[in-house]
């Protein structure tokens, strides 16, 4: 046990020192900071969905301890969200180069995510404010039609020894993408290669067409033209409720356009 202890102590000198001859070098090396001294790795809704969904792969239940373990003793470095792809570096006997690929997400499941925002104006006035509502959230978030990768959409390479389907460190750089998601929700979307503009745009212009066809002085008005912008691309605007009178409809209208402006 003696001598156990020893190699593991030497182990992680030897990966310290790695790390910094790699830092000389110019490499950044920066730890993902995982939550310390609370159950749950992540803290919001989209942190907490990507790690539930990771739990859902009954295949890799028997890899996942030790990869929340991993992340949390800091021995995840440099992770990165790119278009279809993960990638860091994990703190083991030694270092190792994790990749990992996902498949774009298709299209068609894509177009009909859109479909089904549409209208939830709430929800799109959310997003361009970094948040999102409980509505579009259940669309993106389905297990089966939303967001979130399959298993068998998603291949990885470590260059660890262990030959195993999934190894501890790639588990740790996946639950690694639940803490990134608290703070950083859009990148779910720039990992499945799709543009979230496109939920914004299909808002927009059901909010604009609700507006233009209401009775009163707004009835088939331009609203691009008075505002001076681009409704169908940059803003949703939400409508107020028909028992309002004209006058405060056009408040509402007028409030919503200059809190676009400013954004």
């Amino acid at each position: 046990m003696w001598w156990s202890y020893q190699d593991v102590e030497e182990q992680k000198k030897q990966v310290q020192r790695e790390i910094a001859k790699r830092k000389k070098r110019g490499e950044k090396f920066e730890v993902l900071p995982a939550p310390a001294g609370q159950k749950k790795l992540s803290t919001t809704f989209w942190g907490q969905s990507w790690c539930r969904n990771l739990e859902s792969y009954q295949d890799y239940e028997s890899r996942l301890p030790r990869g929340r373990s991993y992340l949390r003793q800091g021995k995840v470095y440099d992770l990165k969200i790119e278009s279809g792809k993960l990638s860091a570096v994990v703190a083991g006997s030694e270092l190792y180069d994790t990749s990992i690929t996902i498949q774009p997400l298709p299209k068609k499941q894509w177009q009909q995510i859109v479909k089904s925002s549409a209208g939830q104006i709430g929800s799109m006035l959310d997003l361009l404010a970094g948040k999102l509502g409980d509505g579009l959230m259940k669309v993106l978030t389905d297990p089966d039609e939303g967001l979130f990768p399959k298993p068998k959409e998603i291949r990885f390479i470590c260059s660890c020894p262990d030959h195993a389907d999934m190894c501890k460190h790639v588990s740790a750089v996946l639950y690694g993408v639940g803490v990134l998601l608290d703070t950083r929700p859009e990148l779910l979307f720039t990992l499945r290669g799709v543009d979230q503009a496109e939920l914004l745009s299909n808002a927009s212009s059901a909010a604009i067409t609700d507006l233009s066809a209401s009775e009163g002085d707004l009835a088939g008005v331009d609203l691009s033209a008075i505002f001076g912008i681009d409704l169908s691309t940059d803003i949703a605007i939400e409508a107020p409720p028909p028992a309002q009178k004209k006058s405060t409809k056009k408040k509402a209208v007028k409030k919503a356009a200059k809190k676009a402006k400013k954004s």
